[in-house]
């Protein structure tokens, strides 16, 4: 337990499995059973969801160390422990994730008519695995969580997804698993030096410069693919086009940000040296990342494929700051991370709704939609407007800062970044220019019906958030001020250091 003696972080981690193994007891008639899955999901989400604001509330935003301390011996001869916290970089994802898993069961709720209980139980251990890798401070445990998150989520795609979900799930579980092999034998490398994975005592250890090269490699092949950076991205947009709505808003959402947490959790505080050599190798890949994807974006038909691939690009914007090594930079790129998980997510969902009518994610397919869904037509602007970083909504503060933190480094590469801005605005107008304002012909569009109950409810925190984070973005900047501040100066001394002993 931590030092209040209450286990806020075990709860948040393991209560989802709880609710999972209650589903699995369910018994009854199919759609008895499907309701009650339903039903005991969200509560439970929606539970996890309020302990996660006890944890925002008492959160101190003062202070750059571990909070909320949960350790147990686990296997004391070989350096093992149970061992969780959370700081103010992991405190905000960890409420995105247990926010977003109330949506996507509420946008589930008819969608899903098959293996109710099973999705329902997927989705639950999903967050348990989420959040478990998000307030690990083990090595071992981190891994753990990291894979742990691929067996839901190959399982929602390949038995919910689309006709070809099958091959989806497994290039995704391929990809990812490939490259976290590495990881496995970077955080044995680490164990063997240490004594130990506590992601704490290991931020202690010196470790030379050529070592860091290979470990730097070995955690850029698993954090890379999670991202995902090009060339190791083509994964994603076959995951999202056959994964169910709620499979493209958890993954766009949630799992894109590992990638980029496993940079801010372990290369940049462990590998410091290496991290600065191998700056410039980002930054080009995620330049390239950031036009090639939204070139490609541009030749969609597909509305999920082209928000897909419009997460690729975003996700170079975050890298560019993250290796840009400053303040603004780190600060933009974490911004980032949070509002794109939101506005993504938002997006995904939009498509869905009208899928869920529809039956078909062809742009071509629509047109005119605004005339006979007025609210969903706002709804899907404004995440527009969030996605193409328009001033007031949640993803204009992020790529702002970024692009003034890789200003500081190289203005060639901020103005490269900075085209993403520019081509962001052309597809995503574009693909609202055509789905909603085009002629109004095709008859199933004219019998749409506008937004639900239900869909009012399931939208309603990310319209609150994009908002929120647009106008007011000092309020979820100040909770990771100081774990910025504290990471810049360690890389800063780091460097120093290795200057002065002519590394």
């Amino acid at each position: 337990m931590n030092a209040a003696g209450f286990p806020l972080l075990s709860l948040l981690t393991f209560l989802p499995l709880v609710g999972a193994g209650i589903l699995m007891f369910i018994r009854g008639e199919e759609a008895v059973v499907a309701s009650n899955a339903r039903w005991t999901a969200l509560w439970t989400s929606l539970v996890v969801f309020g302990l996660s604001l006890i944890l925002w509330f008492s959160f101190d935003k003062t202070s750059a160390d571990f909070q909320f301390v949960e350790q147990a011996v686990w296997m004391p001869d070989f350096g093992l422990g149970y061992h969780l916290g959370v700081d103010g970089i992991s405190v905000l994802f960890v409420l995105l994730s247990t926010l977003l898993t109330p949506v996507c069961i509420l946008a589930s709720w008819e969608a899903v008519q098959t293996r109710v209980r099973e999705y329902m139980i997927a989705f639950l251990v999903l967050e348990a695995m989420m959040v478990g890798m998000f307030v690990s401070l083990d090595m071992l445990m981190f891994y753990i969580f990291f894979e742990g998150v691929l067996i839901p989520m190959f399982l929602i795609i390949g038995v919910w997804g689309g006709a070809r979900r099958v091959y989806a799930a497994y290039k995704l579980f391929l990809y990812t698993l490939l490259g976290s092999l590495m990881m496995l034998l970077a955080i044995l490398t680490l164990w063997y030096m240490a004594g130990s994975t506590s992601i704490p005592d290991l931020m202690q250890l010196r470790i030379a410069p050529d070592l860091q090269i290979w470990l730097f490699l070995a955690f850029f092949a698993s954090f890379a693919v999670k991202v995902p950076m090009w060339p190791v991205h083509t994964w994603l947009p076959d995951a999202h086009v056959e994964a169910p709505t709620a499979g493209s808003i958890i993954l766009a959402g949630v799992l894109l940000k590992m990638g980029a947490y496993g940079f801010l959790r372990f290369s940049l505080p462990l590998l410091p040296q290496a991290t600065e050599w191998f700056a410039p190798f980002i930054f080009a890949l995620s330049v390239i990342a950031v036009i090639y994807t939204s070139l490609v974006a541009l030749a969609q038909e597909d509305m999920k494929k082209l928000i897909a691939y419009s997460s690729v690009a975003h996700m170079g914007i975050v890298t560019l700051g993250i290796f840009s090594l400053n303040h603004q930079g780190l600060s933009g790129a974490i911004f980032q991370m949070l509002s794109h998980g939101v506005v993504a997510g938002a997006l995904f969902l939009c498509v869905g709704v009208v899928y869920d009518r529809v039956h078909s994610r062809e742009i071509a397919r629509y047109g005119g939609v605004a005339k006979v869904m007025p609210v969903y037509a706002g709804l899907f602007m404004l995440f527009t407007m969030g996605s193409v970083a328009l001033p007031g909504t949640a993803g204009f503060p992020g790529e702002f800062l970024v692009i003034v933190g890789i200003w500081q480094v190289n203005p060639w590469v901020a103005l490269l970044g900075a085209t993403g801005m520019v081509l962001g605005a052309s597809y995503m107008l574009w693909l609202y220019r055509r789905v909603l304002f085009s002629k109004l012909t095709k008859p199933d569009i004219k019998a749409l019906l506008d937004l639900s109950p239900r869909e009012y409810v399931t939208f309603a925190p990310l319209v609150v958030l994009t908002l929120w984070m647009g106008i007011y973005p000092s309020s979820f900047l100040s909770f990771f001020e100081a774990s910025v501040t504290a990471l810049v100066t360690r890389h800063e001394a780091a460097m120093t250091v290795s200057r002065l002993a002519g590394m």
